[in-house]
């Protein structure tokens, strides 16, 4: 049976449906097709989940290690590992109904199956048409549309040689679904995934080693973020193995172990654990999807969009992970939104990817927004910087955790401000000042303006802020 709609969309994780929301807002028949969960990867194999499960760490190292330091005595806690997954299951499903009940209040269609692309045809002369396989068996579903968007997503890549059984050698997915800990685990690869695990594991009691390719941890991160991370994490315990090139052909497998062998600076050091987790980036799921019966065209495995998030077929469309650049659900949903509103044939303005903010979720987090030192140098800015830890704020002391400091890099010439980077408790709620500021084109000296409450977190901002021009007041 065919069906005609002003807008499809391929792919219901967070770009997709929240573009399908905007796309009913703005009066467009619209379906949505989606071949597994509604939520895509962030809200059942990503964001969500791991984020649950961060937060069940943390609470186990407060109530284990910290709580006493608080005047509170909690000897005899154990850690019920079932009733963490449970938990971060519970959140998910709860989640999960929420976005179907939007497609219901959407009048959105939904439609449970695999779409694919056709060519030109008796159903349209344009390619596009989408051939839905579905889950249910039942005859194929036809989608005549006037626009798709592709919002297919990503999925964990690997090395050669390490291929994932989800077992011992894991992706991030097979990390989720773990039934028990591990006592010892291997993290291939030190970007911000693998250090939200390493973090998260060693809270749960696991021997983590991090075994990274680049010079330091977290490499795309500003490298005072980077240092910081680093000396924090080995403090409470986790090993570190950087410009370490992982040799896949020395793997060992035994029913209990995983041994493997790096290459650094040209000395070969082994390491062995339990099982081992890789995370070393995403692939674009592009296969499949009919790309072949269009003119849409790849660069290294990414949608190549227009910033209008047009293909090279203007009536389809490209968001979210599968078009590459910043792989977040943050910047996925924006990108939907853009796409249905150009669609719909209003103003929009390109996004500014230099203005959104990245946030990691470890122990301690960090986030940031802008560019780094080095890039502003890089880009001929004369850079001043200001920086401010959170051991001069009075809330951090109260919390318990006063690790960190806030770095804002300013132009000297304008005074705008190019970047601002932060580490420490609650840092992935801070950066949103600090996103407004950018896109406001603040200065420090209206961000040192801004009266923060006292006693705050958030003071840390208006001291860094002053500090770019050596004024802090508590330092």
């Amino acid at each position: 049976m065919a069906q005609e709609y002003d807008v499809v969309i391929l792919g219901g994780g967070t770009g997709g449906y929240v573009a399908a929301i905007r796309s009913a807002q703005l009066g467009l028949k619209t379906a949505l097709v989606e071949k597994g969960a509604l939520g895509g990867t962030c809200l059942h194999k990503g964001c969500i989940p791991s984020k649950a499960l961060l937060k069940s760490a943390e609470v186990y190292q407060l109530a284990k290690n910290e709580a006493t330091h608080f005047g509170v005595e909690t000897s005899g806690t154990s850690l019920n590992f079932a009733r963490v997954q449970a938990r971060k299951d519970e959140i998910v499903n709860q989640l999960h109904n929420g976005v179907k009940s939007l497609m219901k209040k959407g009048k959105i269609d939904v439609y449970e199956g695999t779409g694919r692309m056709l060519g030109p045809s008796i159903f349209s002369p344009m390619p596009g048409t989408i051939s839905v396989e579905m889950n249910s068996g039942e005859e194929n579903e036809m989608l005549i549309l006037k626009n798709l968007i592709i919002a297919t997503g990503s999925r964990p890549r690997t090395l050669p040689g390490l291929e994932l059984d989800e077992q011992q050698i894991m992706s991030s997915d097979g990390a989720l679904a773990m039934e028990t800990l591990p006592k010892s685990i291997l993290i291939v690869g030190g970007g911000v995934i693998g250090i939200e695990w390493a973090s998260m594991l060693h809270d749960f009691g696991v021997d983590v080693t991090v075994i990274e390719y680049a010079d330091r941890i977290i490499p795309t991160e500003d490298e005072d973020i980077s240092k910081e991370m680093k000396k924090i994490l080995s403090k409470k315990g986790i090993s570190f193995a950087v410009g370490a090139k992982v040799l896949p052909d020395t793997l060992k497998k035994t029913a209990d172990s995983i041994t493997i062998s790096a290459d650094m600076n040209g000395e070969t050091k082994e390491f062995t654990a339990e099982r081992m987790l890789v995370s070393v980036g995403r692939q674009a799921n592009v296969e499949g999807i009919g790309l072949e019966n269009t003119e849409i065209q790849l660069e290294k495995g990414f949608v190549q969009t227009k910033s209008t998030f047009q293909t090279k077929e203007s009536h389809i469309y490209a968001i979210g992970d599968v078009i590459g650049g910043l792989q977040l659900a943050h910047v996925a949903s924006h990108e939907g939104i853009s796409a249905v509103e150009h669609i719909a044939g209003q103003p929009v303005e390109p996004l500014d990817y230099t203005k959104i903010a990245k946030c990691i979720y470890s122990s301690p987090e960090a986030s940031s927004v802008g560019l780094t030192e080095k890039q502003a140098k890089d880009q001929g800015y004369d850079v001043k910087v200001g920086k401010f830890p959170f051991a001069a704020i009075g809330k951090a002391l109260v919390n318990g955790n006063a690790d960190g400091f806030v770095k804002i890099i300013a132009d000297r010439k304008t005074d705008d401000i190019l970047g601002i980077h932060m580490i420490g408790s609650h840092v992935t709620d801070l950066i949103s000042e600090a996103g407004l500021a950018m896109v406001l084109d603040a200065t420090p000296w209206e961000i040192a303006s801004t009266v923060h409450p006292h006693p705050s977190l958030s003071e840390v901002m208006g001291e860094a802020a002053l500090a770019v021009d050596g004024k802090a007041i508590h330092m």
